[in-house]
Order: structure tokens, then sequence, then C-alpha cells
């Protein structure tokens, strides 16, 4: 079983490659000081970034999302540039920014890729989570569909494998065809929404894409699409 995540070693030995998709940023972690008055929300959006922040108790883990591509130009600058640009939106992170990040070595680059497998198995391998379709870290879906992945494989393969037999490729297709398209239709949402919500360069002015604007105007799909990030579009019982 193929589930070692976006940089399957699995995937890479059993030659499957993966069919990459446009994903349109890149994500820079850092810890931040925490102190306990902070008021820092969990989104900000600023000129041709947004930040996420993640309230960890004693720190602040930070998701500075640029545009992708962008890293290398940013490094020709110090880090002051990503501190001034905190301040637009958060200027107490800022200046713990400035006092707290000593160089780029402090910043650690996440290169966001989106792709799947056309072909998820070999005769005795599956792949299945990020393994066979990385996703976009937007809306945090890619743990749901993986653990939806293993439960539909648990109880399509395990009587089978609990008996002693080894799965056909047979067996092996229906499991990816049972949980291929959810994955891809999420995977096409993401691109479509991140493609509208991300600048295309640094000093691009953010604009709130049409469809939140929408979004937010109706309960029925504020509940619809909080109900297709959290069970998904095709929900596995156990």
């Amino acid at each position: 079983m193929g589930a070692d995540g976006r940089h399957s070693t699995v995937r890479t030995r059993a030659w499957l490659a993966p069919v990459e998709s446009d994903a349109p940023m890149d994500v820079l972690w850092f810890r931040i000081s925490r102190e306990d008055d902070d008021q820092v929300p969990f989104v900000s959006v600023g000129s041709g970034f947004t930040i996420v922040a993640v309230d960890r108790g004693s720190y602040w883990q930070l998701a500075y999302c640029i545009p992708k591509g962008e890293y290398d130009h940013l490094r020709t600058y110090p880090t002051s540039v990503v501190a001034d640009r905190i301040r637009q939106t958060i200027p107490n992170i800022a200046e713990r920014f400035t006092q707290e990040i000593e160089s780029w070595d402090d910043l650690k680059l996440l290169s966001v890729s989106v792709n799947h497998l056309k072909c998820w198995h070999r005769p005795g391998l599956l792949c299945i989570g990020d393994a066979a379709h990385a996703m976009s870290p937007a809306g945090g879906v890619g743990i749901n569909l993986a653990i939806q992945d293993a439960v539909a494989a648990s109880r399509m393969l395990g009587p089978g494998l609990a008996a002693g037999k080894t799965p056909t490729e047979a067996l092996l297709r229906r499991v990816q065809k049972r949980r291929e398209r959810p994955a891809r239709i999420i995977q096409a949402g993401q691109g479509k929404i991140l493609a509208d919500l991300y600048p295309k360069h640094l000093d691009d002015t953010y604009k709130t894409p049409a469809a939140a604007k929408i979004v937010r105007r109706s309960r029925w799909l504020q509940k619809t699409a909080a109900r297709v990030i959290g069970i998904g579009l095709r929900p596995e019982r156990v």
C-alpha cells in the first residue's frame, strides 16, 4: 500500500508518474512567539500575499502564501521585505518578525503541488491519499480524502486479504474507480478557486473573487461548501 504522501517513494519505485496540474501559490512557513493579548486573524490579505495564522499555544505558526514561482525573486531582498508586507495587516507580528527571523533559512518553503496518478495500482500495489492525488492545502481536505481512500480500500480489499488472497488488479481498479472522481472534482475546484484568489505577482492588489462574494450571500451555499470541505463528495462509512 503506497500511503507515503505527495513525495511517495513507493509510487516512484513502482514507476507510477503523476500528472501535474497548475498550482497558483507557494507557502513560506515560519514561527513567531505568541503573547497573551495578541489579536491575530486566522486569515489576513494584503497586496500580493495571504497570511494564515495558526495558534499553537506558545507561538504562532504562520503560512505566508505568495504567487507560484515568486520565491526566488523574493529572496533577492532582505527578509525585512516580508516584515514590511506583514505590517500592512498584522503590525504586532511584523515587529516580532524583525526580531526573531534572522535569515531566509528561518522561513521554510512549501512548493505547493497538485497532481494525480492516471493509474493508482500495479499487481500487488495500490496508492492512496496524496500518493495517488496530491491536494492543495486549501481547505485542509487532503487528510479527509486520504482517510476516505483508506476506508474504501479496507472495506473492499480487507475480506480477501484476511482470507490470504492477493487482490486482483480488477479489484484494485474498483478502489480507484470509487475514489478517483471525488478527488479530481475537489482538485478542479481548488484550482479554480485558488486561481481567482491568489494574485499572479507580488505587487498585485488582492480582489475578492466573485465566487466568494456569491457564497457569502447564501447560507445554503455556505453550508454546502462546508459540507464538501468537511465530509467530502463521497463519504465512506466504516
